[in-house]
């Protein structure tokens, strides 16, 4: 260990270890596979790297992307480490100098990426030298319970075995006791192996506020940090190219990154900022792993991150250099609908897994109580302090709380009478009185629960329940998402202990971007067909090879207007767009201008920018609030000359986007019987709302598209959360 000792001053400068570096490269030199959870930040590279140099042979280290190996490379190039990598991006006349490197032995260590790993003459040119040490950097990609899974990590067990003589040290900053487990079962790591520090960074103070004005709000905060480097997340592509050229307006140093930009771009962008020739990077999640850039003063989400461990991880890329940094979360609730459209998309454990990860990033938005709580608890590592004095919770007067206790019993008693398996929807669902066939098929409308809780709504039930589970009153079943009581829940429902909490008032509204219309304009959609065939006449090949029907619909639905518009959509890339987004653009633009349809102010074309300083009130929304202060749709129709299926489209889309409304009168303007009604409203309970052509057609046609339209409102102010 005084070698180690050396070395870290040596070549790296550092005068000391920090946290678990010492027991952990101790424990690699022995030749004992290791598991390391450290925060980003926290110093993991030393772990396996300062073993590299005391060992006789190589250390392979395993790196998911080229942009992560190219920096660490440099900077063990620039410390004197004989280091190299291996993988696509390098010349070919690059690419052969190094293997022959490897070959010589005289590289001490070479980064491949996991499928480069994986090929055969890699796997032979590694067996002709000395292999001591395999890296496995971001390692929570081997489980299936982690956010960022790749199924080619789960094979390099079987080729680590390969190498029996070789150590495995395994690295991650995000790994729940689950995924951890995951882990060390796939790479046969021991218990007695595992080293994991603590989650916390002090120095982050971490704000959570209701996304109200996003851009204003944006200015504001980045305002705060002049000439300082900061990062912003966003959801979208396009989300990340109009606020760039927002900001880039007003006159801020920043630039763009996702995955739709050419490679030369992103690497160029990220080097400006990593240099510091640039102040603001914003983004998808595509940016920032393996960037070590220290003095990260700030991250900004400008859109609700997809789990609990992708906000921890962002974050954790500021304030590296142990000095304060700032992370801001804007959160609206329609954000949720956002996440949830992808989640949907899932099957099986994958898709349970993505609902639990949500549920968990919620209850750290939601919580009244210090943020790291949730948040440090999500890793299995317990939060002892009460005020960490580093987020906004902990520096805010104390909140408003109520008595919540009677909802509290409600919900835990609804909990246990259903034997306690299953989630907060079904429950909600039980205690608001829900109709549905799940909560029948069980025989939950005769538990003595069903119906007592139709004093709030869905959407409140929700917030309540995760209040239950900050609380510690219930625990959440990690593989099928069911709740149980805890021993602090029974004191609750005995009336021994009393919960203070909040109750979300019912009139608040979010407004989101919508992801996709499920309905699409027909006309405009045989106009794009007509121009398809033609243009596949012109290259003889069929219509679907220009763009398939799913894609002529989401065109046809969203009205894009613009290159980032168009890339969004299903079945666009780059060739595509090049080939014939320019055609199809003029087409929608003109058919838009022709019928006068207005668009949301992020989807204007790029001249039409300036909305965003003050975007139209668009109609669907005036439609919406004027439905919700009472106006009845007879007379909205007659006040603004519309037919009832405007009205139906237009407080269909202001549902869609995430804004609550009213019930009243809705049902009544069905022409249907009431036992027609049901068979419908069940029809959406199992083929969802999302479509109304696959429940047509399941009714062989006898219900129509209007009363499908009203039945369709019905069902999801009824389910709406």
């Amino acid at each position: 260990m005084n070698k180690t000792k050396s070395l870290l001053k040596s070549v790296f400068g550092y005068d000391s270890f920090i946290s678990l570096q010492e027991s952990i490269i101790e424990n690699v030199l022995a030749k004992k596979d290791s598991l390391a959870v450290m925060p980003t930040g926290g110093g993991k590279s030393l772990c396996y790297q300062i073993p590299a140099l005391i060992f006789k042979g190589m250390t392979v280290v395993v790196s998911p992307l080229i942009s992560l190996m190219k920096d660490q490379v440099e900077q063990l190039v620039q410390t004197g480490v004989a280091a190299v990598y291996l993988n696509s991006s390098l010349p070919s006349d690059e690419y052969h100098r190094n293997t022959v490197r490897v070959k010589e032995k005289a590289v001490k260590l070479l980064y491949l990426a996991p499928e480069t790993l994986l090929k055969a003459n890699i796997i032979e040119m590694l067996s002709s030298v000395q292999v001591d040490c395999f890296a496995i950097d971001e390692a929570h990609c081997i489980s299936q319970w982690g956010h960022d899974f790749r199924p080619e990590y789960r094979q390099l067990a079987k080729i680590r075995s390969g190498f029996p003589e070789s150590v495995c040290i395994a690295l991650t900053a995000t790994a729940t006791p689950r995924v951890r487990l995951d882990i060390k079962s796939n790479l046969g790591i021991d218990s007695s192996g595992e080293f994991v520090a603590g989650f916390d960074r002090e120095n982050l103070f971490v704000q959570v506020v209701p996304k109200k004005d996003p851009l204003n709000q944006t200015v504001q905060f980045i305002q705060k940090f002049p000439n300082q480097s900061g990062i912003i997340y966003c959801f979208s592509r396009r989300q990340v190219d109009d606020l760039n050229t927002y900001l880039t307006r007003l006159g801020y140093s920043i630039k763009p990154y996702h995955a739709g930009l050419s490679e030369s771009e992103r690497n160029q962008n990220q080097e400006m900022f990593i240099r510091d020739d640039v102040q603001i990077i914003v983004a998808t999640i595509a940016f920032g792993m393996g960037i070590d850039k220290e003095n990260i003063r700030f991250v900004l989400h400008y859109d609700l991150p997809q789990t609990i461990e992708s906000y921890y991880q962002e974050i954790g890329r500021s304030g590296r250099d142990g000095l304060r940094s700032d992370c801001l979360l804007l959160f609206a609730y329609g954000d949720i609908q956002k996440i949830k459209y992808f989640i949907n998309k899932k099957e099986g454990q994958e898709k349970r897994v993505a609902s639990i990860h949500l549920n968990s990033l919620l209850r750290f938005a939601e919580t009244d109580e210090c943020r790291r709580i949730p948040l440090i608890n999500h890793f299995g590592e317990k939060y002892s302090k009460n005020n960490c004095g580093m987020c906004d919770n902990c520096l805010a007067d104390a909140k408003t709380k109520i008595d919540i206790t009677i909802y509290a019993q409600k919900f835990l008693s609804c909990v246990k009478r259903t034997g306690e398996i299953f989630g907060a929807i079904h429950i909600i669902d039980v205690l608001r009185g829900s109709e549905g066939k799940k909560v029948f098929n069980f025989g939950h409308q005769h538990l003595s629960t069903y119906g007592i809780g139709t004093d709030f709504s869905k959407r409140q039930w929700v917030h309540l329940s995760r209040q239950f589970i900050n609380k510690e009153l219930l625990v959440q079943d990690t593989e099928f998402g069911g709740l149980k009581l805890t021993e602090k829940a029974w004191a609750v429902l005995k009336g021994k202990e009393t919960v203070m909490g909040r109750v979300e008032k019912e009139e608040k509204k979010y407004v989101v971007k919508k992801i996709v219309d499920p309905d699409y304009d027909h006309n405009l959609f045989e106009i794009l067909r007509k121009k398809r065939k033609e243009l596949a006449d012109l290259s003889k090949v069929p219509p679907y090879i220009v763009f398939s029907d799913k894609t002529l619909v989401e065109m046809a639905a969203r009205y894009p207007q613009n290159r980032n518009d168009f890339m969004d959509i299903h079945g666009v890339g780059i060739a595509k767009y090049e080939n014939y987004g320019r055609i199809f653009l003029d087409i929608i633009q003109s058919y838009c201008s022709q019928h006068q349809i207005e668009l949301p102010a992020e989807s204007m074309p790029e001249e039409d920018l300036s909305a965003y300083r003050a975007p139209k009130k668009l109609r669907h929304i005036v439609i919406g609030d004027a439905f919700n202060s009472g106006i009845s749709i007879r007379e909205i129709m007659e006040e603004y000359n519309i037919k009832i299926d405007t009205v139906l489209n237009h407080l269909y889309r202001y549902l869609q986007e995430g804004r609550p409304l009213k019930s009243k009168g809705i049902l009544s303007l069905s022409s249907l019987s009431d036992k027609e009604n049901a068979i419908a409203l069940e029809l959406f309970d199992s083929l969802g709302t999302e479509h109304l052509g696959p429940v047509f057609r399941e009714l062989n046609g006898r219900i129509g598209y209007d009363d499908l339209k009203i039945l369709r409102l019905h069902y999801m102010i009824n389910n709406q959360l």
